[in-house]
Parts: C-alpha cells; structure tokens; sequence
C-alpha cells in the first residue's frame, strides 16, 4: 500500500509529461497541415486580392474624386459622383434597360435549358449527338457567338429575315431598330446561356434515383404530374444556383452589346455595364465611372440576398 502511494506522484508525472508530448505533437501537426492548406490557397488569395479586392477599394477611393483623363486625381468631391448619377437621365435610362435585358433573358435561359435537358434526359438513339449540340454555346466565346448572330440578323444577307421572306411578312431591321435590337440581343444571350444551364441542369436530372419515376408510374401519375410533383422539387436546388447565376451574368453582360449595337440605337440597349464603360473609358470621367460601378455591386448584393431570403426557402433539399 504504502508502495503504492509512493510511486503515485511518479506516475502522475509521467502521465502529465505524456500528455504534453502528445498535446505539442497534434499541435505541431494541426499547424503544418494550416500551413499546407494557406500554402495551396496562396495563389487564389493574390489573384483574388490583386483583380477583384484592389480593383473595389480603388473604385471606391476614386467615387469620392474628380480625375483627369489619365486617371489621376483632381479634386475631392464628396457625395456629388452619386448625386450627380442620381439626377441624370442617362443612368435611369440604363438601369431601366438593365431590367428588361434581365426579364428578357434569365426565365428564357433557364426555360431553354431545362427544355434541352429533358429532351436530352431520355434514352433515344443518338441523343449523344443532341448532348452535344446543345452543350456547344458554353464552347464558343462572346466574341465568336456575336459574329455567328451579327450574321443571322444581316437585314438582307441574314437567315431571319429569309425566313420573314417566305412567310411574306415584312423585314425586321433587327440591330438598328430600336424596339428590335434589345430583343435581338436577348435571343442571343439566351442561345449563349442555354449551353451552361443545359448542362447543369442535366446533372440534375440524372442525380435524381430511377426508383422515383418508377414509384410515380406504379401510382398512375402521367409525364406531367411527374415533373411538376416529383421532378421540379427535386431540381430546385439546381434551379435556385442556376437563377443566382443567371441574374448576376445577366447584370455584368457586356460584349455582345458592346460588338453588336454598341449600345444604340438611341440608348435602347445600353444596360449598365456599358453606360461604366463609356463614362470611364470614353468620356474618362473615372470617378463617375466608379461611383456607377459601387451602384451596381451594391445592386447586385441586395438582389442576391433578396433571393436568398425569399426564394431559397421554396428550395426542396434531400
């Protein structure tokens, strides 16, 4: 007993000691693995710090100044960029553009990609071929696709307005009609989108188990009751990405307005990437420029929340 006693402070001593070496161990591990992992995400940090933090701090920086037209600063200006955006026409008349672009194309994009999908979703001969149509809009670039339509709506070499021919109506000036040319602009960037949201979607529908088509037949229910009861909650989750990234693109869609109509006619398709563009980079007016670009984000980040907040609850997660 007594032997016992003794050798107990000893124990407990090594025990403690043990418990040290282990404890310093798993500490010196956990920071090397830390370190492996900030050693890997290094890249992205400085290419996101370098593009998009830099560029935002400066942007906000320069939305209180005047600049010359080399971009260096003029005079301090306060809040009178945002006011002077708020009391011109010019502005208003972009967000407004903006709106329609976004209504225009985002229910069609994903209404054209969900349409694909499906169609591509069944088990017919030679549905790889239509896979790969349908995904081949994602491959080509703005610049390319804006080539490919700038030709289809030619208003005399154009295949549209042949078409219009044969059916003996009258010929569309779709580019430089204005009631036209943002609805020309939209049928193209929902022929752009449909290849990424084809795709998506169509990952979607295979995740969705075979075990659920067969229940809903065993229970009499048609094609139609099917999608709207079965299929369409369970791709929610996919439609509720696919929506979030649609509207952001839709609002920062720039090139094929800038090649096709350069904004015109008379303002009809100048959405709000393209009124920055020209205040920085054609009238040099950087610091109104920047104030516009704080506008959108802010535009953007409020949208997105809102979608959040309302529509993410109607989501169906498994």
């Amino acid at each position: 007993m007594n032997t016992t006693v003794r050798n107990a402070p000893a124990s407990a001593a090594v025990t403690t000691s043990s418990y040290k070496i282990v404890h310093k161990r798993g500490l010196t591990a956990s920071f090397k693995e830390h370190m492996l992992a900030y050693l890997f995400l290094a890249p992205s940090i400085v290419l996101f710090g370098l593009f998009l933090l830099y560029p935002l701090i400066k942007s906000v920086y320069l939305s209180f100044f005047l600049t010359d037209p080399r971009g260096n600063i003029a005079a301090y200006v306060g809040l009178d960029n945002f006011k002077q955006l708020l009391g011109s026409s010019q502005f208003w008349n972009s967000l407004a553009v903006t709106g329609k672009f976004v209504l225009l194309t985002v229910p069609g994009g994903l209404l054209l990609g969900l349409i694909m999908a499906a169609f591509a979703h069944s088990r017919l001969k030679g549905i790889r071929l239509f896979q790969f149509i349908f995904s081949l809009p994602l491959a080509l670039s703005v610049s390319t696709s804006a080539v490919i339509w700038m030709m289809l709506f030619h208003p005399t070499l154009g295949m549209f307005n042949y078409f219009l021919d044969l059916a003996g109506l009258p010929a569309i000036q779709w580019l430089t009609d204005s009631r036209w040319a943002l609805i020309s602009i939209s049928i193209m960037t929902v022929w752009m989108n449909s290849g990424f949201n084809f795709i998506v979607l169509l990952s979607g529908l295979q995740g969705i188990p075979e075990d659920m088509y067969d229940s809903a037949k065993v229970d009499g229910a048609g094609p139609f009751r099917t999608f709207i009861r079965i299929i369409l909650p369970l791709l929610s989750p996919t439609l509720f990405f696919l929506l979030i990234v649609s509207v952001i693109g839709s609002f920062q869609a720039f090139g094929q307005m800038h090649i096709l109509t350069k904004g015109g006619p008379a303002g009809s398709t100048e959405v709000f990437v393209y009124s920055i563009y020209k205040e920085a980079f054609v009238n040099y007016q950087f610091g109104t420029g920047s104030a516009m670009a704080l506008v959108l984000f802010l535009l953007i980040l409020i949208l997105t929340l809102i979608q959040f907040t309302i529509l993410e609850k109607k989501v169906h997660y498994q």
